[in-house]
Parts: C-alpha cells; sequence; structure tokens
C-alpha cells in the first residue's frame, strides 16, 4: 500500500501569514488522515528575496501551531544540479529555446499586435526569440547574453497527447500544453523557474498528493506537461481555497498582512489562531 506523502513547501521570503497557515494545515490534515508523510521543503531558488532567519521563523511557527512535519526534504538551493539537468535533456530534444527578450521589449511587440492571444495570467509570449535560426542563437549566446529559457509548447503538445489529472475539488482536466504558451522553464537570474522546480521536486521527494491553493490550479497543466515530457509520475492535486483579507483579496506577502509571530506575540493561542482559519475542504 502506498504511503501518503504530502508537503507544505512555503519560499523563507517573510513571515508565514493565515494563508501559509491554512496551506500547511490542508496538507498536514490529509496526510494524518491517511497515516501519511507530512513533509517540509523550503522553496528558496529565488535566493534575491531570501533570508536566512525566515527559515528558523517557519519552523518555529509550524511548531507552535502543532503542525509538526515528519521530515524536512532538501531545499531547492540543494537541487540546482538536478534542474540543469532536466533543462539540458529538453534542449537536446528541441523543448525549450533560449529567450533574449527584455521584458521591455515584449511589451512593446504586445503593443504593436491588433490581437494578442492571452492566457490565466495575461498576455501570452509573442515568440519573439523562437524564430532566430541557431546561427543567431549561437551568436547571442557567444557574446555572453544570458538568456531565458522557453518551452516550445507546440512541441510539447506533440508528444503531451491525451494526458489529463484530477484535483479532488474542481475535478479531472484535459492537459493543454498551449494553455500559457512558451513559458519560462530558467529565468535569466537563477537559471530556473518554479514550474521546472516544483515539478521535478514532487518528484524526487515522492509526493502523492499536492495540496495548494486555487490560484496554481491552472498551472498545474505546465507541471503536468513537464512530468510527461520528463517521464515523472503524477501526484493527486487538491486544489484548496484562499484566505482572504478584509479587502477580498488573497493574503500576500508583498502587501504586509498579518504574521503569525504578531499574532503570538498579541498573546494568541494556537487554537485561537486555527480557529482564524476558514473550514477544511476535507470535510
Amino acid at each position: 500500500m502506498t504511503v501518503i506523502r504530502t508537503r507544505f513547501a512555503p519560499s523563507p521570503t517573510g513571515y508565514l501569514h493565515l494563508g501559509h497557515a491554512y496551506a500547511a494545515k490542508v496538507a498536514f490534515d490529509l496526510a494524518k488522515r491517511h497515516s501519511g508523510d507530512f513533509l517540509l521543503r523550503f522553496e528558496d531558488i529565488d535566493h534575491t528575496r531570501v533570508r536566512p532567519h525566515y527559515y528558523d521563523a517557519c519552523r518555529d511557527d509550524l511548531r507552535f501551531l502543532g503542525l509538526l512535519p515528519a521530515g524536512e526534504l532538501p531545499a531547492q538551493l540543494e537541487r540546482t544540479p538536478a534542474y540543469r539537468r532536466a533543462l539540458e535533456e529538453l534542449e537536446s530534444r528541441h523543448l525549450i529555446y533560449p529567450c533574449f527578450c527584455t521584458r521591455r521589449e515584449i511589451e512593446a511587440e504586445l503593443a504593436q499586435l491588433t490581437s494578442a492571444p492571452h492566457g490565466p495570467d495575461g498576455a501570452l509570449y509573442p515568440g519573439t526569440c523562437k524564430g532566430l535560426s541557431e546561427a543567431q542563437r549561437n551568436e547571442r549566446l557567444a557574446s555572453g547574453a544570458t538568456p531565458a529559457w522557453r518551452l516550445d509548447c507546440e512541441k510539447a503538445a506533440e508528444l503531451v497527447g491525451a494526458a489529463h489529472f484530477d484535483d479532488f475539488i474542481h475535478g479531472s482536466f484535459h492537459v493543454d500544453p498551449l494553455l500559457h504558451g512558451d513559458v519560462i522553464l530558467a529565468r535569466k537570474d537563477i537559471g530556473t523557474s518554479y514550474h521546472l522546480a516544483v515539478t521535478l521536486d514532487d518528484a524526487r521527494d515522492e509526493i502523492t498528493h499536492v495540496t495548494r491553493g486555487e490560484d496554481l490550479l491552472q498551472a498545474t497543466h505546465i507541471h503536468r506537461t513537464l512530468q510527461v515530457l520528463l517521464d515523472l509520475p503524477a501526484p493527486a492535486y487538491l486544489h484548496h481555497p484562499l484566505v482572504l483579507g478584509p479587502d477580498g483579496k488573497r493574503l500576500a506577502k508583498r502587501d504586509q498582512p498579518r504574521s503569525i509571530q504578531e499574532l503570538r506575540a498579541q498573546g494568541m493561542t494556537a487554537p485561537e489562531v486555527l480557529q482564524m482559519l476558514p473550514a477544511s475542504p476535507l470535510g
């Protein structure tokens, strides 16, 4: 019998807030309901924003809430060779290509289009660098230009076929590799991306059930595409509702919502903090 493994994967770029607490509790409860393992993994690929003290603050908040992980998985900064190998494999199969465009150049090109195609996150990349010849790409690389690397979604679609994914709340979906266009799989500054890293990490960590916010539901099309291309296992998914602030918007670190640390400093107990969370989607 397969042991259920869930994970809570925060980014150590700020203190945990109620949205994080809810995400951790959903993953914790699902694992415990089935006598499985709830694990902690730090998503720290964005090293420009990571701060060392946030790692221990997160661990401390989880202890306070009683959401103790069965173990801690290697952080993403320890896994860069694996990300590099995956990119090399995709490049060797001509499934990714280098993109030298700046954000301003992309915005300028989109502005010239009368009808730019859109995905869940806005206008899709117009394919500027996709049309570069191999000689042009090699010339730019030889000059020292650092590219991002984009998925060729059309080539990916030819290989993915009739793949699907199942979500406990939202049902079954046919995978659409074209939905997000030629998405970035390796950023210029960090050499990978959330999409590539989280897909490889969950496979390596043998995560059987991925629980996360419903704002990432559409991103699962990217992750399932990568799982097919790289011959990785497909976990089950549960995309839970988001915790919203007084303004009706989801809690986000950039908006500086009240952190678990602040609530603790105000004298709140763990049960009181947990009572502030929405009802569990597990019933």
